[in-house]
């Protein structure tokens, strides 16, 4: 019920021993309570993976063909724009954290929604974290393809990256095969190190090679903060 309303998904909770409306169509239940019913489509659902079986409901809800193309788009950044789309037909959007926070959300996603094709489309508006988002999806065996941001800027405000994810995810790429350099250039680890100091109100300025970490995607800024700290007590 948390990840419901959290999602803003509307709902009915039906007590253990009252029936289900006869316009049910699809509901959440425990695996013993969906073996038994023959009422509507029941979704087997444990605590563990709650997410995932909300996921799959609300795609039946949603979409009632199989789906063939399932397309995510990812606007990458310090916290890319992450969204989907079944078949054209958007299904989710998401802001999040760090690279691979994304990318294991799309691979819950790919388990969780039945499919022929699932594909990867991300931007080239960052190209140090794009390459290793592209890296990291194609060590978990999923299809990618850089698309040209160009494309998909018009309307789009310039924080909106949820918004130009579902862009991104709509447009035909340039396939990936094979993995790219991933070396944050020197403008790059300067303007992390830039954000640092301000987001820090001046406290610190992260060191090289945390600010090539945030470049590249594998921690956040706030994680950088967090580890800069760890280091300067173990040194004291």
């Amino acid at each position: 019920m948390k990840s419901l309303r959290k999602r803003g998904v509307d709902f009915i909770q039906i007590s253990e021993n009252s029936p289900l409306p006869p316009d049910s169509s699809v509901w959440l239940g425990t695996p013993e309570e969906v073996a038994v019913s023959k009422v509507g489509t029941g979704i087997a659902c444990t605590i563990s993976d709650v997410e995932v079986c909300i996921e799959r409901a609300l795609h039946i809800a949603i979409q009632r063909h199989p789906t063939r193309v399932l397309a995510f788009g990812v606007d990458p950044g310090p916290r890319p724009g992450l969204a989907w789309n079944s078949d054209g037909r958007p299904l989710g959007s998401q802001q999040m954290e760090n690279v691979d926070e994304t990318v294991d959300r799309i691979c819950q996603v790919v388990s969780s929604i039945p499919h022929a094709i699932a594909v990867v489309r991300i931007g080239d508006g960052s190209p140090t974290i794009g390459s290793r988002l592209a890296n990291v999806c194609l060590a978990r065996g999923l299809k990618v393809e850089m698309v040209d941001e160009r494309r998909t800027s018009s309307g789009v405000g310039r924080h909106e990256h949820s918004a130009a994810a579902a862009r991104i995810a709509r447009i035909k790429g340039e396939e990936v095969t094979s993995r790219r350099k991933v070396k944050p250039s020197t403008g790059e680890v300067r303007e992390v190190q830039r954000r640092s100091r301000r987001e820090s109100e001046g406290r610190l300025t992260l060191p090289i090679e945390l600010a090539q970490a945030v470049a590249v995607g594998r921690l956040s800024m706030v994680e950088a903060f967090e580890e800069y700290d760890k280091r300067r007590g173990t040194l004291v």
